[in-house]
């Protein structure tokens, strides 16, 4: 099986999570920017507000795609020792990189948030959405941006994962929820008919018309 598209991968996931449904103490977070069309169809389902929980993965130098881990807002960074070790990355390459991706952070909270202030998220029930779990360490950065804020249950929700990096999850958050965990992986991207990148101007679409749902409740 594969999914059409994030929107329906969305649908799907949200058959997963049925039982938050109309509660009022539910907030979805999805990272951008593959993880806002999941996390729309998601939060339309439950009717609960959507926000964002900004994350960035930090690629090796030369090896873009490759993450040697992630940050989030707050100073919160997560590394791959693994990774590091490979390909023996200094602290000045680390620095580097979260330098960069952080300014990408705050540029991107500028748009997409347009002056709409923050969900609250204490005491709430939030789930974390994205397209897909490889490694895992975006998500894992978002985990650690979010207890944070002291909310009363984490859960991770996504549509395809690898078995894995869902089990590491299980541990350190109150539910792992994923449609698909295929073996081997390979890609989140091979699990999407279309996979194309969604835009700044999709994701800003998105939570203008989620803020506006949520405003006319």
């Amino acid at each position: 099986m594969r999914f059409r598209n994030r929107a329906e991968a969305g649908q799907m996931l949200a058959d997963h999570l049925e039982e938050y449904a109309g509660r009022d103490d539910v907030v979805v977070l999805a990272l951008p920017r593959g993880g806002v069309p999941v996390g729309f169809g998601l939060a339309r389902r439950l009717k609960a507000p959507l926000d964002i929980c900004l994350v960035r993965k930090l690629g090796v130098p030369g090896h873009k795609e490759l993450a040697m881990g992630a940050i989030a807002g707050g100073g919160i960074c997560v590394l791959n020792d693994a990774v590091v070790a490979e390909f023996r990355l200094t602290d000045e390459d680390i620095a580097r990189a979260a330098i960069a991706e952080g300014r990408e952070i705050e540029r991107r909270e500028h748009l997409y948030r347009n002056g709409r202030p923050r969900v609250e998220l204490r005491g709430r029930t939030v789930i974390l959405v994205d397209d897909g779990l490889a490694t895992g360490a975006s998500m894992r950065a978002a985990v650690l941006a979010v207890r944070e804020y002291a909310p009363a249950q984490i859960v991770v929700a996504v549509p395809v994962a690898a078995e894995p990096t869902c089990d590491e999850f299980r541990s350190a958050v109150d539910q792992v929820v994923c449609v698909m965990t295929p073996e081997p992986l390979l890609s989140v991207g091979s699990w999407y008919e279309d996979f194309a990148q969604t835009t700044d101007e999709e994701v800003c679409e998105l939570l203008e018309r989620a803020a506006g749902t949520e405003a006319g409740r």
